[in-house]
């Protein structure tokens, strides 16, 4: 079991931002929203783009989008800015172009919006329309963490944890996941369970983790749970529930869950032996590119040991 990478990958569009009405009203009352913003109130044309960009009340306009999370942005609304720079980031309603995201990033970010921050460390992490600097990743991670985009806290723990552009520091990458898990970051909670396992050798700690990691949705925190109450580690052993953890963590496409389930399958442990079941999940795994998955079809199918 191994910390998680860097989440390299940019955030999803930014919620709906409106003071007068929630997004559901939004949706129900588009001309409300549009005067708004032809009225100059800048949260209104961010709303109003986000409404194009999903078609919800309106026809679906991506290049529409585009040009009101730009009127958005000149008005002052940080939201706008930050969507503007996603848009340009993937070339969705106006030609793709990674250096005007880093610029609208910035000025969402500068505006205190923190997922312009975020995005922008994602940009000097990767050197993506900035030149690659990971000191300057970790500024704007950490500005994002301070500001309550728990995925900045995420990416900052896995750097201290890695060494990358700071001193390898356990300390420093067990607190910013810490605090990406209380904010909800699943993986946050799977990194945690990972160093309480393999640095704080903390296993009751570990086991709780990863069920806040499984519960909030990482495949990989459902498996490890299950090897835990396979092996009664930190944790009582209890086969039936290592196989639905198993089998929670297979279905949503961990490989490692489904080479667990075939060998629980195959040797009978806690559910009635089965061989065919097995070949399924080791097939499973193999289609999701684990080679010992594979390997586990191949000797089971032919018979070799």
């Amino acid at each position: 079991m191994t910390v998680s990478p860097l989440l390299h990958a940019f955030i999803v569009f930014a919620a709906l931002v409106s003071a007068a009405m929630s997004p559901s009203e939004a949706a129900d009352q588009p001309q409300q929203v549009k005067a708004a913003c032809e009225k100059g109130t800048s949260t209104a044309c961010n709303s109003l783009g986000l409404l194009y960009l999903k078609g919800e009340g309106v026809k679906q306009d991506d290049v529409r989008a585009a040009a009101l999370f730009r009127k958005a942005c000149d008005g002052g609304d940080a939201s706008g800015c930050s969507n503007l720079g996603v848009m340009y980031a993937e070339g969705i309603g106006i030609p793709q172009d990674d250096v005007q995201a880093a610029a609208f990033s910035r000025k969402a970010c500068d505006g205190g919006g923190m997922k312009g921050c975020f995005n922008l460390g994602v940009m000097y992490a990767e050197g993506t329309g900035v030149q690659q600097d990971d000191l300057e990743a970790i500024d704007f991670y950490r500005q994002a963490c301070d500001g309550g985009h728990v995925k900045g806290c995420y990416n900052l723990g896995v750097m201290y944890a890695e060494g990358i552009g700071v001193p390898q520091d356990d300390a420093q990458a067990v607190a910013f996941s810490r605090k990406a898990c209380d904010g909800g970051n699943a993986r946050g909670c799977y990194n945690l369970g990972v160093m309480y396992t393999e640095v704080q050798q903390d296993n009751f700690q570990a086991a709780d983790f990863y069920r806040k990691a499984c519960d909030g949705g990482s495949a990989k925190g459902c498996s490890n749970l299950g090897w835990m109450y396979a092996q009664g580690t930190g944790i009582k052993q209890d086969d039936i529930r290592a196989i639905n953890l198993y089998r929670k963590a297979c279905d949503a496409g961990d490989a490692k869950g489904c080479i667990h389930l075939g060998m629980v399958y195959q040797v009978g442990r806690g559910i009635k032996q089965d061989d065919a079941e097995a070949l399924k999940y080791y097939g499973k795994a193999c289609d999701l590119r684990e080679p010992k998955g594979c390997s586990h079809y191949a000797k089971l199918k032919t018979g070799r040991r």
